[in-house]
């Protein structure tokens, strides 16, 4: 199987404000989260206020890291919006988890995408064989025809390559 696995990407709008200025609310909703969509904490959340309170910059953040991967939130309160992120190396469901934040932030408006992340690589060692010695050959193939070019046009790229750093520094 190739790709380490789903990212989901949610983009909320209209939320109830009291929940996106609720320090304590933000970090038990990431402290409970992760074990309600089947993934695994390893550690506590960790949850901050940035910005200027009362700017449009101003909100909460928090992330925790779970296993497979990670949870991170961003809040606006003056907004009213909210950014979430899920990246897990195993899949989950969707929309339980999309369900579960539009529960606790009832935006007004709530869109979301899911990226397949890393599927250029695969998930299993013994798969990688395949990407690994494609990669070689076709990397091989250039090191091979730089290597067969003329000396004296080596030289030259070198040259200019080293009078072009000289005057940039």
């Amino acid at each position: 199987m190739l790709g380490f696995g789903p990212h989901l990407v949610m983009d909320a709008r209209g939320c109830v404000s009291r929940r996106l200025d609720d320090l304590s609310g933000l970090y038990k909703l990431l402290d409970s989260f992760p074990s309600k969509i089947g993934m695994t904490k390893i550690m506590p959340p960790y949850v901050f206020a940035h910005g200027e309170p009362g700017t449009a910059e101003y909100g909460l953040s928090g992330f925790v890291l779970i296993a497979e991967s990670h949870i991170s939130i961003h809040t606006f309160p003056v907004t009213g919006q909210v950014k979430v992120d899920i990246f897990s190396c195993e899949q989950f469901d969707v929309k339980q988890a999309v369900g579960l934040l539009q529960d606790w932030f009832k935006p007004k408006k709530c869109t979301h995408r899911v990226l397949q992340r890393g599927m250029e690589f695969p998930r299993r060692i013994d798969l990688s064989r395949d990407v690994v010695e494609a990669d070689r050959a076709r990397v091989g193939g250039r090191v091979r025809r730089v290597a067969a070019a003329p000396a004296r046009q080596r030289a030259a790229q070198a040259g200019t390559a080293v009078a072009m750093a000289r005057r940039a520094g």
